[in-house]
């Protein structure tokens, strides 16, 4: 068993882009980030993101409206942003407050500032096999991590455990794609699939979206398989000082020794995510033809 390296990964894409805006003349791209309220989870995530922008040289806008903003104002924000030149990207963190649309925020991005990808426009390009989509971060980077361990889809069957909009459909559709050269064969499982086990066992490459932790066991894994760990779920565990650990959708104690090739969790398809932003902001850069 392999064991599929997120941390390095991601740090070798950061090293990549640092070295590509260091060579860029004049203003460097520049990420504005939104986050509305004090979530924990949400302030320890842009923290990270603001952190890594200016490690690799994006600069990067916070803007912190109160978690009482209406959707109206949170608009009135995000029409500025589209506004400005001297921004590339925009990134409005979620969660959301339960009063505001997130679908609707989504689609309120300019496609060309879209880097989180959930734009209903780049959603389509992506279906279209666009150059130019922005595809959204957690997709973008299970692609890199299959590409960069040498997983090669081409005439594999790839089983997806859910059906998000952030994570199994755009990864379905990436896997599917005949012009980047994937060509994988996709199903798609989800919470009204029948006989979900016999489907995950005819899994060359797995890719567990589902939020539920542990729940692919080993006998819902073919043996030599290439399993993707999405999930990212707090269990509580007593021997922790925060009183909880992190646990994948992936139980890793009974599937790793099946699988070929794993993702670990945490450090696995984590810390793409942020990478593949900053890849994003960047090519928002470049396309707007700033530089």
């Amino acid at each position: 068993m392999d064991l599929i390296d997120g941390n390095k990964i991601a740090a070798d894409l950061i090293a990549e882009l640092k070295a590509e805006v260091s060579r860029l003349p004049g203003r460097k791209p520049c990420l504005a980030l939104v986050r509305v309220g004090d979530d924990p989870a949400s302030v320890s995530y842009v923290t990270k993101k603001e952190k890594t922008s200016a490690e690799i040289g994006i600069t990067s806008r916070i803007i912190l409206p109160p978690v009482t903003i209406t959707q109206d104002e949170l608009f009135a924000i995000i029409d500025q942003l589209n506004a400005d030149p001297a921004v590339d990207g925009i990134l409005v963190q979620s969660p959301l407050p339960k009063h505001i649309d997130e679908v609707a925020v989504f689609r309120r991005v300019a496609p060309e500032k879209d880097v989180d990808g959930f734009n209903t426009i780049n959603l389509g390009k992506v279906a279209q096999e666009d150059d130019t989509a922005f595809v959204s971060c957690t997709p973008a980077g299970i692609m890199e991590l299959l590409a960069r361990s040498g997983t090669d889809l081409k005439g594999k069957h790839v089983v997806v455990l859910g059906r998000s909009l952030i994570v199994g459909k755009p990864v379905a559709l990436l896997a599917l794609q005949k012009k980047a050269g994937a060509n994988g064969t996709v199903t798609i499982c989800h919470s009204a699939t029948s006989n979900l086990p016999a489907i995950t066992r005819l899994a060359d490459v797995l890719i567990a979206a589902i939020g539920r932790p542990e729940f692919v066991t080993a006998d819902m894994v073919k043996p030599g398989a290439v399993v993707i760990d999405v999930g990212i779920n707090r269990v509580p565990d007593v021997s922790k000082k925060s009183g909880y650990k992190l646990v994948g959708d992936v139980q890793f104690a009974t599937v790793s020794p099946l699988a070929s090739k794993i993702t670990p969790v945490p450090g696995g398809v984590g810390p793409m995510t942020v990478a593949m932003l900053m890849k994003n902001t960047v090519k928002a850069f470049n396309l707007s033809g700033a530089r």
